[in-house]
């Protein structure tokens, strides 16, 4: 027999756990990402995607540079926790569900994503995969409410890359879920990733990658050989 041992996050001010269920992702949720990448940043159907749980690097830290990829990128995200599910919701409602928030970091293969994007094909080899997704301590929406606006920021070796400000997702949180519930029957202990803000870019092994969201929390990974 084995143990698996399942993926938690730590919570802020408590010693509780958040045990991940299920992390989805929304693409292009602001405009000047959405220009950046190639593609029209008017409000559409949202892109979805999705990543293992068990690629979360709780708290950050050390995160190996993954194999097959000559172009890793880095994306500072806005991290959503659900205590509760529900399907075909209201934002109302949906907005309900909302445990607290974080701040992620989702690690691209961009090389595979162009490919794949390229031939019409899923996005799983460069979006899911080990060390994918590196989020800090949950901080209770009890504690510090619903955000929809605040500086979202990330450096690579102390130089500012990327800087946004949470309102102006296309998407915001309510909206965004109510949408992804039409999609799938959302549960506790899933994570939404809510999209990033322009500046994307390359990192190497050696490079210290720094994020953060202002009232919520910051974030820091090392990427290694």
């Amino acid at each position: 027999m084995f143990t698996i041992d399942y993926p938690a996050l730590a919570v802020a001010g408590s010693t509780e756990r958040f045990p991940v269920h299920r992390i989805y992702c929304v693409g292009q949720n602001y405009a000047a990402h959405a220009r950046e990448m190639g593609s029209d940043p008017d409000r559409e159907t949202p892109v979805w995607f999705t990543k293992v749980a068990d690629s979360v690097v709780p708290g950050g830290g050390k995160v190996m540079y993954p194999p097959r990829t000559n172009n890793l990128h880095h994306e500072v995200e806005l991290v959503v926790a659900l205590h509760a599910g529900g399907r075909n919701l209201t934002p109302v409602a949906a907005r309900e569900l909302v445990f607290g928030y974080a701040v992620g970091i989702d690690l691209t293969r961009r090389d595979l994503q162009a490919e794949s994007r390229k031939a019409g094909r899923p996005w799983d080899t460069a979006k899911s995969f080990e060390q994918a997704a590196p989020v800090s301590a949950i901080h209770r929406a009890a504690d510090i409410g619903h955000p929809d606006s605040g500086r979202i920021w990330l450096a690579v070796n102390d130089v500012l890359r990327q800087e946004g400000d949470l309102s102006d997702l296309i998407w915001p949180v309510a909206e965004a879920l109510a949408e992804l519930s039409t999609l799938f029957t959302l549960a506790p202990g899933d994570l939404l990733f809510t999209g990033t803000p322009s500046g994307v870019g390359s990192i190497e092994a050696g490079d210290r990658v720094t994020c953060g969201i202002d009232g919520i929390d910051e974030l820091t990974i090392e990427i290694t050989s």
